[in-house]
Parts: structure tokens; C-alpha cells; sequence
């Protein structure tokens, strides 16, 4: 693959701007992972509707993958130097527990509504954010479904501030190193979970949070080169390409051992691509407003989707076996419209509030001095909103128009 000409020797070491193509982009990934739902939970009955469905949305699990890949890459790029361990953990326990914590009493009161057994020992792990780590049946997905993925993600941000003095002074050929393997070794799970006892596979291969950490720490390297300059990929309308070519040639005719190392790749590039555009201001269609907003609710659209339609289609006596005919569609863009409109609220009068309340204190940004480029070069800083960070000097060619 020929390398585009978007970065270049060295970063200055400066506070990380803010990506908005990359905050559009989340939801898209929640879009696919809605999407694998709606087929695999049957919400439209009509056989050919979906077949429709299933063909287009067979990888949408992926979407998950995208999520742990974006949260390295982010959290790496707006990590802020110096910051203590514990205010790192504050800030994002504050983004994700309030949402967490009021979907699980939800989910937990609309069961006893419906007589649902409940299980107090999954139920206590799940809420502490421990439920990934238990390969028993029942453990992992217990109560909201979803949240098996925080908990792996709180996994990743107890370990990111241990790691992140030592990932500093690796040498780049290393973290391209960490960027190659880590689709290696997803791939090599696949004979590898055979040292597992079958029961516990699926477990091990798609919740257990060591393994799923492959993904987050593969966006963590790439965050990593392109603060320094030394990352090369295709841009973003090739990074496209390659990701929509390998989503659909993956779909019909590779073998499903090889998708999510297929699909890391492919995440890892259009990630990438986006937040160079970013960087060097240039337009995409995921940094506009809508997108942006889409993005910022798409958290907890995730949280709340699977419960709604699984609430809804109860109440309808339709669930496991879908709507006849056209009202499997229409459900599905209603199930689309009201999970949004749920995601809205909760992102406004819980996740925003409560960040702002439990998180730790603004404080202003520190000057660090620049790293010196042997080929000093333009820097070019991202177009972003007054009352945000200043972006980061990302050091490389100023691209021509």
C-alpha cells in the first residue's frame, strides 16, 4: 500500500486537539452493532426482509471492536501528561458509571415487573463493572446486556496510565510492531481457543477482557506514532474504500475466523485517516454538526437499544419471532428513532451532568516545549470550536491545495 504524504518526522508536544470526525464516526459503530441486533434478536419476521438484514449487518459486531480501537486512540491523544492516575480514572468513570448505573436498576425493575429470576451474585458483578471476567453463563451478559464492553473498558483505563510512561519512550519501529501483531494474535484466537474448554469460547474469544484489550492497545500504538509524526496510512476517502470493500468482500466470501483481524485493520485506517483530516483542518462528512451530535448520544443509544426492543417486543408478544410483513421494518426505524430519542435524554440530563459533577475539576492546559523535527516542516492545527483545547502542533507537510 502506498503511503499517503500525511505526516511527518516529529510532534510537538503540545495539548491534543479535539477530534470531531472521530466523535462522528462512534456512531456509525453504534449503527452496525443496532444493526447485528435487529437481525439476530428477529425483530422483522418476513424472510426475505431478513436475509436483507442479517447479509447487511452479518459483521455488525464488530462495531464493538471499533469502539476498543477508537477508546485507545482517543484516550492516548488526549491523554495529558503528568496527570495523576486516579483524576484519569475520576474523569472516565464519570463519562461511563451514572448511564451504567441507571440502566442497570432499569433493566433490573422492568425484569421483576416481567418475574424475571434474578441472579444476585451476576447482578452485584454487573454492577461493579466485574461481569466480563466470569465465564459462567449468565455472568457475562447479565442484566444489561451491553455492559459486558464497560467492563472491559475499565479494565483498559486502569491499565492505560501504568502504561503510558513506558509506551512514551518506546521506539516507533516498536509501537508499528504492537500495530502489526495485535491482528496476529486476534487471528491466532481462533486455533488458540481450543486450550479453552469449549463451553467457555465464546467467552473467551468476544467478552474476556485481556483478550479484547488487543484491539484497544493496537489503537493505543497508532496514537501514539501520529503524535509523533511517524504514522503512515492511506487518507480518509481511501481509508473508506478499503474499509467498505473489506466489510462486504469479508461478508460473502471470508471465512468468519478471519473478520475482526480483517476488520481491526480496516477500523485502524479509517480511525487513523480521520483524525489526520482533523488535525490539518480538512473537511469530512463526520465532523458536521449532526454527525457530531449523533456521535456524542451514541453511547448511550448503545446502552439502551438492546433493552428497548427486547421490552417492547415482550409487551407485543413478538419476541423471537418478529413483525409480519412491512411492520418489521417500520418497527426497526421506530426501534431506531425511539432509542434515539432515549439516548438523547440520557445523554443531557444524566451523562453531561453527572460528568461535569463527579469528574474533577478544569484545569487550564500546561505550555510544554516543542520536540525538535530534524526536518523542521509547517505545522497545521485543526479547525476547532472557541473554548476547546488548542490542538495539537502535528508536525508533517502542509498538504497542497
Amino acid at each position: 500500500m502506498t503511503s499517503a504524504p500525511t505526516t511527518g518526522t516529529a510532534a510537538t508536544a503540545a495539548p491534543a486537539s479535539r477530534l470531531p470526525s472521530l466523535t462522528g464516526l462512534r456512531w456509525i459503530a453504534a449503527l452496525l452493532v443496532f444493526g447485528f441486533h435487529v437481525a439476530t434478536m428477529r425483530v422483522v419476521a418476513e424472510p426475505d426482509y431478513q436475509a436483507v438484514v442479517g447479509g447487511l449487518f452479518a459483521l455488525g459486531l464488530s462495531g464493538v471492536e471499533f469502539f476498543f480501537i477508537l477508546s485507545g486512540f482517543v484516550l492516548v491523544w488526549s491523554f495529558r501528561d503528568g496527570e495523576p492516575r486516579r483524576r484519569f480514572l475520576r474523569r472516565r468513570l464519570a463519562k461511563i458509571y451514572p448511564n451504567h448505573l441507571l440502566m442497570w436498576a432499569v433493566v433490573l425493575l422492568v425484569g421483576l415487573w416481567f418475574a424475571d429470576p434474578v441472579n444476585l451474585g451476576a447482578a452485584l458483578g454487573n454492577l461493579f463493572l466485574l461481569q466480563a471476567w466470569n465465564p459462567t453463563p449468565g455472568y457475562f451478559y447479565s442484566v444489561n446486556t451491553v455492559s459486558w464492553s464497560l467492563s472491559c473498558e475499565l479494565f483498559f483505563y486502569l491499565c492505560l496510565p501504568f502504561a503510558l510512561p513506558v509506551l512514551r519512550r518506546l521506539r516507533p519501529a516498536v509501537l508499528w510492531a504492537v500495530v502489526v501483531a495485535a491482528p496476529l494474535l486476534i487471528l491466532a484466537l481462533w486455533p488458540g481457543q481450543r486450550l479453552v474448554p469449549e463451553e467457555n469460547r465464546w467467552w473467551f474469544t468476544q467478552v474476556f477482557p485481556v483478550v479484547r484489550s488487543l484491539e484497544f492497545w493496537m489503537g493505543v500504538a497508532a496514537a501514539e506514532l501520529m503524535r509523533r509524526g511517524r504514522w503512515r496510512g492511506p487518507r480518509l476517502t481511501a481509508a473508506s474504500v478499503i474499509f467498505v470493500g473489506t466489510w462486504f468482500v469479508a461478508g460473502l466470501w471470508i471465512r468468519a475466523e478471519f473478520w475482526a483481524a480483517l476488520l481491526a485493520v480496516a477500523y485502524l485506517l479509517v480511525i487513523t485517516a480521520a483524525a489526520d483530516a482533523d488535525v490539518r483542518g480538512r473537511r469530512t462528512p463526520w465532523r458536521s454538526r449532526p454527525m457530531v451530535w449523533l456521535g456524542e448520544v451514541s453511547f448511550a443509544f448503545y446502552l439502551v437499544h438492546v433493552f428497548v426492543m427486547a421490552t417492547v417486543l415482550r409487551l407485543t408478544g413478538h419476541h423471537g419471532v418478529g413483525l409480519p410483513g412491512w411492520w418489521g421494518p417500520l418497527a426497526v426505524l421506530g426501534f431506531l428513532l425511539v432509542n434515539l430519542l432515549l439516548a438523547a435524554a440520557l445523554h443531557r440530563y444524566v451523562e453531561t451532568p453527572m460528568m461535569r459533577r463527579l469528574g474533577p475539576p478544569r484545569r487550564p492546559p500546561a505550555r510544554t516545549a516543542s520536540v525538535p523535527s530534524p526536518r523542521p516542516a509547517p505545522s497545521q492545527a485543526a479547525a476547532e470550536p472557541a473554548g476547546q483545547a488548542r490542538p495539537i502542533e502535528y508536525a508533517g507537510r502542509r498538504d497542497r491545495a
